[in-house]
């Protein structure tokens, strides 16, 4: 098994990889291409190529690996990158860790929670002109 500084560096490099490789592919549909880097444009030019042999989507898997490979050596990853699957299912101290996505937290209750939710009143912008405008007239009345 990898150890910890290299799953965390695999780990890195392969989202960087599929984030990387997916902005790469949108640039190039949007006509960008000479733009991108000349390592980017190595990958989309043997992702297009195997397009003629195979799927999109092994293509793409294939690329993506290929841009994990080199993220992998250029962060400091030590030998051949490890395995994505065994990623997905490395245990850690007894413990297995999903690469599922999390539930959001639960939203914070008050201590003292009402059957329906608190609606707030508004008060108008008229209401709140006449309230200022008679307490102008009782100071004046007062101040005379």
């Amino acid at each position: 098994m990898a150890s910890r500084p290299s799953i965390r560096i695999a780990r890195k490099a392969h989202s960087k990889a599929e984030a990387d490789f997916a902005t790469w592919l949108m640039m190039a549909k949007l006509g960008s291409f000479d733009d991108l880097p000349p390592n980017a444009q190595g990958f989309l030019l043997s992702y297009r190529a195997r397009l003629e042999r195979m799927s999109e989507a092994e293509s793409k898997a294939v690329a993506v690996r290929e841009v994990y490979d080199a993220y992998y050596g250029e962060m400091g990853g030590v030998g051949a990158a490890p395995e994505l699957e065994a990623l997905a299912t490395s245990v850690d101290n007894g413990v297995v860790r999903s690469q599922g996505q999390r539930k959001p937290p639960p939203a914070r209750q008050s201590a003292a929670a009402p059957e329906r939710p608190a609606v707030r009143k508004s008060v108008p912008a008229l209401l709140i002109f006449a309230a200022m405008v008679a307490l102008l007239v009782a100071y004046k009345f007062l101040i005379n």
